[in-house]
């Protein structure tokens, strides 16, 4: 039988209640949005006011799709008529290119032989010309017959989307080698993950089906993964937001210093992030000796009376953890901050005092803030990114695994499995989940953002 832990209870009903919650807004917001449409009618009267109006737009769309494919057959009928002429019309001006070519040559050996004279230099002046409007009217007739036309005619009498790609096609070409390795290494491999995700996989054996197996596995016998959930959302929940907004809040602080100084406090803030055996001072720190400094520290003024166990006390490996990111945090998002203020136009802020603009506050909420919404997507996008996917900090600090788990998060359950026991099909499961929480993250950061400055 399977043991349900408390932990997946609390997960399940909070998937449960937010998925209830939004479609029940959803819901609500089309029922108030008929019932403000049609004030002076009685439920029953809307209701079948309703059921009417999606008779008209489902015979509506039915006459749509029927002018479209009556149309298109037209266009049919006219494209084939058009290739059938031009293929005509290329024949025809071949045999004559083919005759006038003969004829040019002939003309051309006869000039050479008398280039002194002047009727035969005229002669095949004129024979030239004509030769060359021949080759020019074949050139035309097969571009009309060619498959960029046909693209062209396609892309014209498409939709929306197929117009704009095709107006914009050298654009598109410039981003199609970025495009084609990102599907090649972002996109092909989170589509594999997601189908071994259901399959059982050693790297040696073909892969075999099994289903949810490893999702039920996960969620109901695997009580480390609960653990790791646990420890992924309470580190991402706190160092998240916290890291966010401490690094805008430097990158604001900064952005306001002489420009040599910012430069150098900008050094300051960001060397943590590129630090290479950044974790060994924090080791010295925490060290479970009367010589690691915080145990002397708090030895020195007697708070304790013997030195704490700091990396192997489950009670304190999670903080020192969270502590830890906190303090590598400062990284690219601190970089985009202080880039988006530099780029924020100073006229707004004269504008925005004749406007009413009273304080700093309001300029910041209503000026700055707005002007850098894609540096605060990027940012937040970085650093929802970082929260969900600590493990070198964890397995740095309180080693790999932790004491009872204590430092175990859903990167190193992934690594356990992947990397370790060699679990290919599981450890996908574990990654398919981990993507599903860092989309759902990103949505919701993305929603409210779009509030800044309103």
């Amino acid at each position: 039988m399977f043991d349900f832990s408390p932990t997946l209870y609390v997960l399940l009903m909070i998937l449960f209640a937010t998925a209830s919650f939004f479609i029940l807004r959803k819901f609500n917001q089309r029922r108030k949005r008929f019932a403000s449409k049609y004030p002076n009618l009685s439920k029953n009267e809307r209701l079948e006011r309703l059921k009417q109006e999606r008779l008209e737009l489902a015979q509506a769309k039915k006459d749509m799709r029927k002018a479209i494919k009556a149309k298109k057959a037209e266009w049919k009928a006219e494209d084939k008529k058009a290739d059938e002429i031009a293929r005509a019309n290329v024949l025809a001006l071949k045999a004559e290119v083919k005759e006038s070519k003969a004829e040019f040559e002939k003309v051309k050996a006869e000039y050479l032989a008398d280039k002194e004279n002047p009727e035969k230099e005229a002669l095949y002046l004129e024979t030239m010309k004509k030769h060359d409007r021949l080759c020019q009217k074949l050139r035309i007739e097969k571009e009309r017959i060619s498959l960029l036309r046909r693209i062209e005619r396609w892309s014209k009498r498409g939709g929306r989307l197929r117009r704009e790609l095709f107006i914009k096609r050298q654009y598109y070409y410039l981003v199609t080698p970025y495009a084609l390795l990102f599907i090649l290494f972002t996109v092909i491999p989170v589509a594999m993950s997601l189908i071994l995700s259901f399959t059982y996989f050693n790297l040696l054996e073909f892969p075999s089906w099994v289903g949810w197996e490893n999702y039920m596995r996960l969620f109901v016998d695997d009580k480390v993964f609960i653990i790791a959930i646990r420890n992924t959302l309470i580190l991402a929940v706190i160092t998240g937001p916290l890291s966010y907004l401490s690094a805008f809040v430097f990158a604001w602080l900064i952005n306001e210093l002489r420009p040599k100084l910012r430069a150098f406090m900008t050094l300051i803030f960001y060397a943590p992030s590129i630090s290479g055996n950044v974790y060994l001072v924090w080791k010295l720190i925490f060290s479970s000796d009367m010589y690691g400094y915080a145990n002397a520290f708090l030895l020195s003024y007697n708070f304790i009376d013997e030195p704490i166990l700091w990396l192997q006390n489950p009670k304190y490996i999670i903080w020192i953890i969270m502590l830890v990111q906190l303090w590598l945090s400062l990284g690219v998002s601190f970089l985009a901050f202080i880039a988006g203020l530099q780029s924020v136009n100073r006229e707004l802020y004269e504008a925005g005092a004749i406007d009413g603009i009273k304080n700093r506050w309001q300029e910041l909420w209503f000026i700055t803030l707005p002007q850098m919404k894609s540096q605060l997507m990027f940012g937040a996008v970085m650093q929802i990114t970082s929260s969900l996917a600590i493990a070198e900090v964890a397995t740095q600090l309180a080693g790999f695994p932790s004491i009872e788990y204590a430092g175990h998060t859903i990167i190193t359950h992934l690594m356990d499995y992947g990397s370790l026991r060699m679990e290919m099909g599981y450890a996908s499961s574990i990654a398919t989940i981990l993507f599903f929480m860092m989309i759902g993250a990103n949505l919701l950061v993305r929603k409210i953002l779009r509030r800044v400055g309103s």
